[in-house]
């Protein structure tokens, strides 16, 4: 199968999830399956709802008691004041199951949030490099922050406003039906379902300029981002105005998006209160017929007026909280989108872990590493394969250098080998065992990666040293610096090594960050290492100095050196040169030079360029390569 098959859709591009869907996959994380403490939760929090719903509806009933009780006839000295306490302990308890409900429910709720917010983190972790390379990462962020928004409202006022007044809405109807007659609960009930009805359906309707706005709002986002970190590009090329412009389109079409949301919330709302206006006209109106006929009493008036405006309240809230819930909605959804992609790169069931890696100062040529690809097939696209039938070996040890001309699928070989690609034919292999049978942690743990582009932790320098490990003592962060030869450089710094290095590291220079990639992957301690094009942005002193360090770093390792500069590979055990997606030649530095081919024109032509050090220092590297280093052997 070829590997376009298994791209996953982008979440823009799958099916769109119904609010149902939505709501369904977010039950689990309420009722978490074994947590005995959520499940008390809950239920105690339902208990304390209906509760409160209970001493809600009767206010009004001793309220109209009491209004009777005052009236001519009745006995204003002693019962009035046994209803009055009882109406104001029955607000107290009201309120108060109201607020505990709130309080016992709000664990459940903000462990939700934090659970579907990491599920989610987790999840983008595991998606493949394609899936990201496909993605703006401001958008992401949006999409996880605005999702776990929505998952905090949707609980709050789903479960604890919604559910409340509809509970609210049945214990009214049937409480004016049983006193008076059905006329009263038949108005009451066709008001608010016209009321729900129509928010309901309006409310819906508006949804397409809530999503509007997400979209408009993370194209802005994700432009801002993008100028942002590419704020020495913009400068470079004097195009802040620019930048301005695309900014400002985007925001323009957000203004828009949330003009008509605002128009259409106005109209909305206008609805709603000639709904209600209308449904309470009419009861009142029956209620003071009544009154005027002598079938019920002043308090019985002012009862159903006292529900109906009860009513009300939560009933212009509960619009208000539908629109809420239905953005909510929105918001999450594609949260969960973005969870139901699938894995394009997955561990296979009884997948073998590897052996962890040594504690650093031990060898690692304790632990074999051998690599092998076996006619390795493989492209990003179905139409254009990158890599055509390549075959090589490197034992536990050796030192193995890929060149090539740009394109030819350097970089390729070093990702297939790290498994963000499964290979579409062939195999990729370490110690006689697919990669593809093994865990992804256990084979990324066995991994170092020196790359071209070092990005740092916008963090101390501590803190991006000790990412090889994490947990590290701050004498291994050192002992892995000394050995980078960036520990000097560090004790100058005013903070030490609780120096900040900026966003992606712009506070250091190019030499300064790729010493401290070499430390971090020396901390981590491989058995095998990729140096994917390690110094080819460097000059060349300091090329010749990261080289010193990459020698310590690789020492009893396999390496994998991915380089464009001939000068730094002339040491390796054997050379691949790579032409057009296959392995055109191979061998060593002075075979290769000695056949005349791909090679020799390569280096010929870096001669002529003036990117190759002089003869002499060649030969020093050669010889170099023959002798241990001093500090190599005391790490070891």
């Amino acid at each position: 199968m070829k590997p376009a098959d298994l791209t996953p859709l982008p979440a823009s591009d799958t099916p769109q999830r119904t609010g149902f869907q939505t709501v369904r996959s977010l039950l689990p994380y309420l009722w978490p399956k074994g947590d005995i403490g959520a499940h008390v939760r809950v239920v105690a929090a339902i208990i304390l709802l209906v509760l409160a719903k209970v001493a809600t509806v009767y206010i009004p009933i001793v309220y109209s008691q009491a209004v009777d009780a005052l009236s001519p006839k009745g006995h204003p000295l002693t019962i009035p004041l046994s209803l009055i306490l009882a109406y104001a302990l029955l607000r107290v308890a009201s309120a108060g199951f109201a607020e505990l409900r709130d309080a016992v429910f709000a664990a459940v709720q903000q462990s939700t949030v934090r659970k579907v917010a990491l599920q989610t983190f987790k999840h983008l972790h595991r998606l493949s490099l394609r899936f990201h390379l496909d993605r703006q990462t401001g958008g992401l962020s949006r999409s996880i922050e605005r999702g776990t928004g929505g998952v905090e409202n949707v609980l709050r006022l789903a479960v604890f406003n919604i559910v409340p007044t509809l509970l609210e809405v049945v214990l009214v109807v049937g409480i004016l039906w049983h006193l008076f007659d059905w006329r009263f609960a038949s108005v009451t009930l066709v008001t608010v379902v016209l009321y729900i009805g129509f928010t309901f359906g309006f409310t819906n309707w508006r949804v397409r300029f809530r999503r509007a706005m997400n979209d408009t709002d993370n194209d802005a986002q994700n432009k801002a981002i993008d100028s942002l970190l590419n704020f020495e590009t913009v400068k470079y090329f004097g195009n802040e105005a620019h930048e301005a412009r695309r900014f400002d389109d985007a925001r323009a079409r957000y203004e828009r998006a949330a003009v008509k949301s605002q128009v259409t919330l106005n109209m909305l709302n206008l609805g709603q209160a000639l709904i209600i206006s209308v449904g309470l006209g009419w009861v009142m109106l029956m209620a003071a017929n009544g009154v005027q006929a002598g079938t019920m009493t002043v308090g019985q008036f002012v009862l159903v007026n006292t529900y109906l405006m009860q009513l009300y309240q939560p009933l212009n809230f509960l619009g208000f909280v539908y629109r809420e819930i239905k953005q909510g909605l929105v918001d999450m959804e594609q949260m969960f989108r973005l969870l139901s992609v699938g894995q394009e790169v997955a561990d296979r069931p009884g997948a073998i872990v590897l052996a962890a890696p040594l504690a650093l100062g031990v060898s690692s040529a304790e632990q074999p590493g051998s690599v092998a690809f076996r006619d390795v097939h493989f492209g990003y696209n179905a139409n254009r394969e990158i890599l055509r039938g390549v075959s090589f070996s490197a034992a536990a040890g050796a030192k193995l250098a890929i060149v090539g001309p740009t394109g030819a699928g350097k970089s390729t070989i070093s990702r297939l080998l790290f498994r963000f690609y499964d290979v579409t034919e062939g195999a990729v292999e370490i110690d006689g065992i697919d990669v593809r049978d093994m865990t992804q942690a256990s084979l990324r743990a066995a991994i170092g990666v020196v790359p071209q582009d070092t990005v740092l932790f916008n963090d101390t320098i501590g803190y991006n040293i000790a990412y090889g490990r994490p947990g590290a003592s701050q004498a291994e962060i050192e002992h892995a610096a000394r050995l980078a030869q960036v520990h000097d450089f560090v004790l100058r710094l005013p903070e030490g090594y609780q120096t900040r290095v900026g966003e992606r590291g712009l506070k250091l220079s190019g030499g300064e960050k790729q010493r401290v990639a070499i430390a971090r992957t020396i901390l981590k301690n491989p058995r095998i290492l990729i140096l994917d094009e390690a110094t080819s942005a460097l000059d060349t002193r300091t090329e010749r100095e990261i080289e010193t360090a990459l020698r310590t770093v690789s020492a009893d390792r396999t390496t994998l050196v991915i380089a464009h500069r001939l000068s730094t590979v002339v040491d390796a055990d054997e050379i691949l040169v790579l032409a057009e997606g296959a392995v055109a030649e191979r061998g060593t530095h002075m075979s290769l030079l000695a056949a005349g081919g791909l090679y020799a024109r390569m280096w010929a032509l870096q001669i002529e360029q003036g990117e190759l050090p002089e003869p002499d220092a060649v030969q020093s590297t050669v010889e170099q390569s023959k002798v241990p280093e001093p500090e190599t052997t005391a790490a070891q």
